[in-house]
């Protein structure tokens, strides 16, 4: 999607039908770059109704952030902490953060840098799966922290940010979603959102982890026929899409509080939380491991670093990578 792409959708976001000449005069353009500019959405999710005599009109308006509202949001005391970008398409949130990175990371400590999408083209996914979103259906960002400890201490991080994606969600009304370990935000056993989180640094510190996050809100058809796994959205929860602006705020709020939290005691607070959460705890589950193998067990919590704890027909085992499915019982 060009960038003239952009600039007529956002004149078509007040739901009300726009002529083909009406936006070529506004944009000084012509008609014929208007219907050009206009093809090959339904990729992205997004569908333009059309109607001889009246124009184009979006058939769901898209809800655009706005950093301003981001940051007014995210309140007085906590927005200058951020260093907030909103792009309109990027192939990745994360590798962009990951090429802010500079030789001695400090000048990446502060503030908090963060790059959200309108569109992700490109968003990567655990063990190189993609991240499939459409235009304005979720929310798609990466956040930069710089930690002093080196890689080994940031064992169960994506643990801890899986705990504060749900604070955020249920601190705006969307109550329900449960962790399934190690990364994945889930409702009724289908995928929510998404965590990857990406290590540069010295294995003795400091390191920066640059956290890439996905939020389904609103998936169209389009999208959702891409995804390899059962996934849902916020919409299909409450019935209703939340404020963009809004609870990208939530979740930043919540992340950095996390980060600071684990920056100064690592994964042991997150412990019971998490496996509060935890759609498996204490479930029957098969874990296939890397190397393609697999392991049946009983899980049994996670341990201070983040492995998951699993109790088997040979005695307790840990993990600390692999994909965990529910085994069915006789």
């Amino acid at each position: 999607m060009k960038p003239l792409t952009f600039s007529i959708l956002r004149l078509l976001s007040d739901n009300e039908f726009h002529s083909g000449e009406t936006i070529a005069q506004g944009l000084g353009i012509s008609r014929t770059s208007v219907s050009n500019a206009l093809r090959g959405l339904q990729e992205a999710g997004v569908t333009v109704h059309k109607v001889n005599g009246r124009g184009y009109r979006l058939l769901d308006p898209v809800q655009w952030l706005q950093t301003d509202l981001i940051l007014e949001h995210l309140g007085e005391d906590v927005a200058g902490n951020f260093s907030l970008e909103v792009v309109d398409i990027i192939g990745s949130t994360s590798s962009l953060l990951l090429q802010k990175i500079s030789p001695g990371l400090n000048s990446c400590s502060t503030p908090v840098h963060v790059v959200a999408a309108e569109l992700q083209t490109n968003g990567r996914g655990r063990r190189g799966r993609q991240w499939h979103s459409g235009l304005g259906d979720g929310l798609t960002f990466s956040l930069l922290w710089q930690f002093q400890q080196g890689a080994s201490f940031l064992s169960g991080l994506s643990l801890a940010v899986g705990v504060a994606i749900i604070r955020a969600l249920e601190s705006s009304g969307i109550k329900g979603a449960s962790l399934k370990w190690p990364n994945d935000v889930m409702f009724n056993f289908c995928k929510l959102a998404g965590i990857l989180i990406e290590l540069q640094g010295d294995m003795f510190g400091p390191t920066v982890a640059v956290i890439g996050v996905g939020v389904n809100l609103k998936l169209p058809k389009s999208v959702q026929a891409r995804i390899d796994q059962g996934a849902t959205d916020v919409y299909a929860i409450n019935g209703e899409l939340p404020d963009r602006n809004k609870l990208l705020a939530a979740l930043l709020i919540n992340l950095v509080s996390a980060l600071k939290e684990f920056e100064q005691h690592g994964f042991a607070p997150f412990m019971k939380e998490w496996a509060k959460y935890h759609i498996f705890e204490n479930k029957p589950v098969t874990l296939r491991l890397p190397d393609g193998s697999s392991e049946e067990g009983m899980v049994d919590g996670v341990a201070e670093d983040g492995s998951l704890l699993l109790r088997t027909a040979t005695g307790g085992k840990r993990y600390s990578g692999g994909e965990i499915t529910l085994r069915r019982t006789a």
